[in-house]
């Protein structure tokens, strides 16, 4: 419960730091009156109760892939129930790619915004420090990134106590205000927002483009239930996280209402002149946490598209010989680097952060409540009827803070959503030249069963060794192997055609990870099944193949790989340019032998030349 409470709660957690500020100054026009104040904390608190509270942890957390959870992982439950190669299961894959592709926009806001509007305390305690923000911010964000490459393990242990002792504080401040005004507790009658949306009609509408800033950590409570399971994240955020930040915005709220002008800060405001200074550290530390857990979920998310087939191999490097998902990607690491000290340099202050901040979330939440109810009328076996009504006042629920967002475009919106659209646009064109490029090498190849009787007629010569085809489709020979037949005109004494698949599920057990065949003529196949959650590895394929009997010396088996130069051209298949793309992103794909594991002196690379 305490590990939940430090990894998954820290976005969620650090939202007080600007989300009711925001909501007054990003609308100057607005009064700080106490229409306004109990209106404005009524949405905020309904808004964390029916988003966080009922549907995430009643609903969409029932939606576990074998434990996973995230866009992803839904978009993989939801596809299973669907005929491959379907309208639906295209349109079930566009809006899993989509909001996934958003994620990676709200994977460079959030470091930003989350560590800015910390270190901006610093103004509170020292109003001469203005001038130091922005070089502070910058130099704890570029630590948080130079650290990511020695794995979070040691430091994890410490992620809970931090997070717990930062909602107890947070708690503690709110309360000491609630005590000085208790009627600010009467704002948690939803009738206050109705009569906010009375008193400011299309204004109203509008500022609940900023009330989403209370809920933006929604989707990693999903996103990281794999790691915790269902149990732990309910609690952690009955018992902890929603009290603690139920407390700390009725706090901030009775401070408006008796000191309006605390709107330029009004979190560390709370705090007594001598608790400021501390509140900044520990503000530091937690956003620090919550930058920390967004990055490890871009990081997971990467690589559950590379096993999925939508996005090409990249280096990953493993932090942790007992934690599975405790990896590194460097060049995805140092790519959100670059994003998010361009997103410090270019918007200055978390406030104008804030307007960029929210689309991408709120569009992964529309994207979560579509999916999730076609897993419960298709997977689950709701009722329809029932299940529609619930679902279209969820997805109203969503559009009503997906929609204020659209009009913040102008003002930094853009970002996520050209990050987002840049993602998509990468993945779909991997994805779909992959499976060009798969028809192209089939129908330079022939079917196993053909080749077979061929040889036993022909019967070439065989060389001591065994050699280690590696192909996409069992369905027919490896290129590399036709080529190598056709001008050496000899084949090894044993021949194992090695297939690595993906699963539709996050893990495979042991014991179903090989399948062995033998074809005949001392020719093997191997149909090796990972999970998109885990990292193929060729010794544990190896380790596996041992178990059932066929014994391979990864140091004395002779690997032999296809290298694919691909040629857009003017054939059927996608746009030239989106050709060359892909031919591009091949190109720059990390090697098989590096990927997969394979020692370099054991690979040989047949040169095959592929026009699309």
């Amino acid at each position: 419960m305490l590990g939940a409470l430090g990894v998954v709660f820290g976005d969620i957690g650090t939202s007080p730091l600007y989300a009711l500020r925001e909501c007054f100054t990003h609308h100057p026009e607005l009064g700080i009156n106490h229409t306004n104040v109990m209106g404005i904390l009524s949405l905020i608190l309904w808004s964390l109760f029916l988003a966080i509270s009922f549907k995430y942890m009643a609903i969409v957390m029932r939606a576990d892939n074998k434990g996973e959870g995230g866009i992803l992982s839904l978009m993989s439950l939801a596809s299973s129930v669907v005929e491959k190669g379907s309208k639906r299961n295209f349109i079930i894959t566009t809006l899993g790619l989509f909001g996934a592709s958003l994620l990676y926009g709200d994977g460079i806001i959030t470091p930003a915004i989350s560590v800015l509007s910390a270190v901006e305390g610093l103004q509170v305690v020292f109003p001469g420090a203005e001038n130091w923000v922005i070089p502070i911010t910058c130099g704890i964000l570029a630590a948080l990134f130079i650290f990511q490459s020695q794995g979070t393990a040691k430091i994890g242990l410490f992620f809970g106590p931090l997070i717990l002792l930062w909602f107890l504080v947070i708690g503690v401040l709110g309360s000491i205000h609630i005590i000085d005004n208790p009627e600010i507790l009467k704002s948690i009658n939803p009738i206050y927002a109705i009569e906010f949306f009375q008193a400011n009609a299309g204004l109203g509408f509008l500022v609940l483009g900023s009330v989403v800033l209370v809920i933006t950590g929604g989707e990693a409570l999903y996103a990281d239930m794999g790691h915790f399971g269902r149990r732990p994240i309910r609690l952690s955020w009955f018992y902890i996280a929603l009290p603690g930040l139920v407390l700390n915005y009725f706090g901030q709220g009775a401070l408006l209402l008796s000191s309006p002008e605390s709107i330029n800060n009004p979190f560390f405001l709370l705090a007594p002149e001598w608790a400021k200074l501390p509140l900044v550290i520990l503000s530091t530390l937690a956003t620090v946490i919550a930058s920390q857990a967004l990055i490890s979920g871009v990081f997971s998310i990467t690589r559950q598209a590379i096993q999925l087939g939508f996005c090409p191999r990249i280096n990953i490097i493993h932090t942790s010989v007992r934690e599975i998902g405790q990896i590194y990607i460097p060049f995805v690491n140092w790519t959100l680097f670059v994003g998010v000290i361009w997103l410090v340099l270019s918007f200055q202050s978390s406030s104008k952060l804030a307007a960029a901040y929210g689309i991408a979330v709120t569009g992964t939440m529309v994207i979560t409540t579509v999916l999730a109810f076609y897993v419960a009328i298709k997977k689950w076996k709701w009722p329809t009827l029932p299940s529609m009504i619930l679902f279209l006042a969820l997805v109203i629920f969503d559009i009503s803070f997906f929609a204020p967002n659209i009009l913040k475009i102008t003002h930094g919106g853009w970002v996520p959503l050209a990050l987002g659209a840049a993602i998509y646009l990468l993945m779909t064109t991997w994805q779909k030249g992959r499976r060009i490029l798969a028809d192209a090498l089939k129908a330079k190849s022939i079917p196993v069963g053909e080749f077979i009787k061929k040889i036993a007629i022909e019967k070439p010569h065989r060389v001591p060794g065994t050699a280690i085809y590696m192909s996409s489709d069992p369905w027919g020979v490896p290129i590399p192997l036709l080529h190598s037949l056709r001008h050496n005109k000899v084949l090894h004494d044993r021949i194992v055609f090695l297939t690595i698949s993906t699963k539709e599920s996050p893990y495979v057990a042991k014991a179903e990870r090989v399948q062995l065949e033998n074809i005949g003529q001392d020719i093997y196949r191997i149909v090796a099944s990972f999970g998109f959650m885990e990292t193929p590895k060729i010794k544990h394929i190896l380790e596996s193949s041992r178990a059932k009997g066929f014994n391979i010396s990864l140091h004395d088996a002779t690997f032999v790989l296809g290298r694919e130069t691909i040629l857009p051209s003017s054939m059927l298949g996608m746009a030239l340019w989106r050709e060359w793309l892909f031919a591009v992103m091949a190109k720059n794909a990390a090697r098989p032998t590096a990927f997969f594991r394979i020692p370099p002196n054991s690979v040989i690379e047949v040169g095959i030349q592929i026009e699309i």
